[in-house]
């Protein structure tokens, strides 16, 4: 397999000359990296460069790709609109991806100049990708696919990885994958997301994994430490390594270096030949297998009602009805939210503040229902997603206002802002919630209401089972 190559590769615009304006040479490891690099294209001569981008149209349940014929832009947002970028999409390699990502049930969506109005979402090329072009194709001679990151889980963007190899093999193009994103945004007390010491343990995992050029600690990362760490390209590098499934790689780091807070990798990746303990996409699923039989064993009497309710209904199109006789736990009546989530990542969450059912046997299965299959951030749970799904019940008491800020913890109390008609909910213990003007942040944001207007607050304490 020699006709992909791939890179990592940060995308602060400082270290771009008209914007950085003399701050750019702070990062002189990470230009002189790319500038290397630059010189390994050119003789590598691909026909297309296939870019990851964490700051492409982002979607919670789906992977975008820019399917405009021609994908322009510049760095007016950063005072340069002089430097401009154009580029032809190799519009065959994109179609191409596309279908067979589908075929493989993957959720990948081509976004065109009508869609993107639809959607709200720009097509222009953003930061992500043309800071790392600025250095790797100064001449934009290739030709280009520009790819989001997606919300969905690590093990679909992986697979993606193992797509785009197959769709340069099919149509014989040599490629090279650009993996676009900074590592930790938290780095030092002046880091623009602040301090925070996972912060220096995620970057330290970043570059050992491209030294030794092994995914699997990608792969089985734990979500929050990165979310802690303030990461945003680890999607990116999963999707890399996913293009070198199955093969002996050489890999190592150009660089590292965090000037500014934040941390730049410069990194390369390249096949060797094929290597039969290399395919992690299989363990990775024995891995997920094993953890949801694991906490299915576990899981409490509601979770299981909620689950088995989505089940019979996503396989037989029947609402099952509530145990009899009912068991007393049953019995009370609650506001109840189900959620459920794929790979870690949230499938569907929808639930009721207070009681809208005689028991609360019918509260969870109306709700598992509801998140299951009408929540409007996602698509309908299919049948052959059930096994790979995992659930959480949470059973709420009735809210008190709050007077003061201090009364609020979002690690114990759940809010509810309201202003009119419009209310927003946000359950307690949620990851990367954690502090209160982020609870009540994402509370008013999920009602419609701007962040500076007055509001109506309200905690309450939940039960939460899995």
């Amino acid at each position: 397999m020699n006709n992909i190559y791939g890179i990592a590769a940060p995308h602060p615009p400082i270290i771009i000359p008209e914007i950085g304006r003399g701050e750019e040479k702070k990062c002189q490891n990470t230009i002189n990296a790319l500038k290397e690099l630059k010189e390994k294209i050119k003789k590598i001569n691909p026909e297309t460069l296939i870019v990851i981008s964490p700051h492409a149209p982002l979607f919670s349940d789906v992977v975008a790709v820019n399917m405009n014929e021609k994908l322009t832009g510049n760095f007016g947002n950063f005072g340069a609109p002089e430097i401009t970028f154009s580029y032809q999409t190799d519009l065959e390699f994109a179609r191409t991806f596309i279908t067979k990502a589908k075929h493989e049930g993957v959720s990948v969506a081509g976004i065109d100049a009508g869609l993107a109005r639809v959607v709200r979402v720009p097509t222009t090329l953003d930061h992500g990708t043309m800071v790392p072009l600025y250095y790797l194709d100064p001449e934009q001679k290739y030709r280009l696919v520009v790819v989001s990151q997606g919300l969905i889980p690590f093990s679909e963007i992986y697979r993606l990885g193992t797509i785009i190899r197959e769709v340069a093999a099919e149509l014989k193009r040599q490629i090279v994958i650009i993996a676009s994103g900074d590592l930790s945004h938290r780095l030092t007390p002046d880091a623009p997301a602040g301090y925070d010491p996972s912060g220096r343990y995620f970057d330290r995992l970043m570059v050992d994994v491209f030294t030794k050029g092994d995914p699997w600690e990608l792969l089985t990362i734990d979500k929050s430490f990165a979310e802690q760490a303030g990461e945003c390209g680890l999607r990116s590098f999963i999707m890399l390594f996913g293009a070198f499934e199955g093969y002996r790689v050489r890999s190592g780091v150009l660089s590292y270096e965090g000037p500014f807070g934040v941390g730049y990798l410069v990194a390369e990746v390249e096949a060797q030949g094929e290597d039969k303990e290399r395919y992690f996409y299989p363990k990775l699923i024995v891995k997920k297998q094993e953890e949801i039989k694991k906490r299915r064993e576990k899981e409490s009497p509601y979770v299981r009602l909620a689950r088995e309710a989505l089940e019979t209904y996503v396989r037989t199109g029947k609402t099952i009805t509530p145990p009899e006789p009912l068991p007393e736990i049953f019995k009370r009546k609650a506001g109840v939210f189900v959620s459920i989530k794929k790979d870690g990542e949230l499938r569907g969450c929808i639930g009721t503040i207070a009681p809208t059912t005689e028991n609360l046997a019918e509260e969870i299965i109306k709700n598992s229902l509801e998140a299951g299959l009408r929540d409007p951030r996602f698509e309908p749970v299919e049948e052959g997603e059930l096994d790979e799904l995992t659930y959480s019940v949470d059973i709420l008491y009735p809210p008190e206002e709050v007077r003061d800020l201090a009364e609020l913890d979002p690690r114990k109390y759940g809010v509810i802002v309201s202003k009119g008609f419009r209310r927003g909910l946000l359950l307690p213990d949620l990851e990367g919630v954690d502090t209160v003007e982020k609870q009540l942040a994402i509370a008013k944001r999920k009602a419609g209401i701007a962040p500076d207007e007055p509001v109506k607050i309200e905690r309450f304490l939940v039960e939460r089972y899995y």
